[in-house]
């Protein structure tokens, strides 16, 4: 079993923070969850769109700040989940060590 996932998508204002809030409120307890962006909206806070849609499934949307996604975040991640198929070739270019984790 994993304890450390990773979520990333482009801009992590959307669907990487919603992932991420999904997670920590439905996951197992003790899961670690962070998110990123690939090409991140650094320090905006996540979209309110975004928010509206965790308020209607009851998922609490903590604070939130945008961030670009790190070498030392994929190391720490046992699990990577990304948005699209493009973006996991991304993040293995980036860091090809993290192939066989990045989903």
């Amino acid at each position: 079993m994993f304890s450390k996932v990773l979520v990333v998508c482009i801009g992590n204002i959307c669907r990487s923070p919603m992932a991420a809030a999904l997670l920590r409120e439905r996951g197992p307890q003790g899961l670690q969850v962070c998110s990123a962006g690939l090409a991140a909206c650094v320090g905006r806070d996540m979209d309110p769109l975004a928010r509206v849609v965790l308020d209607e499934f009851a998922v609490p949307a903590p604070l939130h700040e945008a961030c670009q996604v790190t070498h030392d975040m994929l190391r720490w991640a046992q699990v990577i989940l990304l948005m699209e198929q493009q973006q996991v070739q991304n993040v293995v270019q980036m860091a090809p060590e993290v192939r066989g984790k990045a989903f």
